[in-house]
């Protein structure tokens, strides 16, 4: 994942780190095709914000952390069979921390 062994985690990081494998974990009880699909959404959700969101915006973080626990739950849900992407966009000025 790109972090040393030695390398220690912020609260916020393990939080990321916790609601990422529990998609994992959700998505395992899905059917085969719907769980790649999960996988895909979800590899490519959370590289793009990795990359996009100022490590030090955080109100949009924590944002994406309640959003992301709800879209876990209603995945847990038995009666779900798959998840679709959302994106939010930031105004140029929230991305710099400004």
């Amino acid at each position: 994942m790109g972090i040393s062994r030695g390398a220690r985690l912020s609260g916020m990081q393990k939080q990321v780190l916790s609601l990422y494998r529990g998609f994992l974990r959700a998505a395992r009880s899905k059917p085969e095709e719907e769980r790649r699909k999960i996988e895909s959404i979800l590899s490519e959700e959370f590289r793009r914000n990795s990359k996009q969101v100022d490590r030090k915006n955080f109100i949009y973080i924590e944002y994406l952390l309640r959003r992301g626990k709800k879209q876990l739950d209603q995945l847990k849900d038995p009666g779900t069979t798959g998840l679709s992407s959302l994106q939010v966009h930031l105004p140029q000025t929230n991305k710099r921390g400004h």
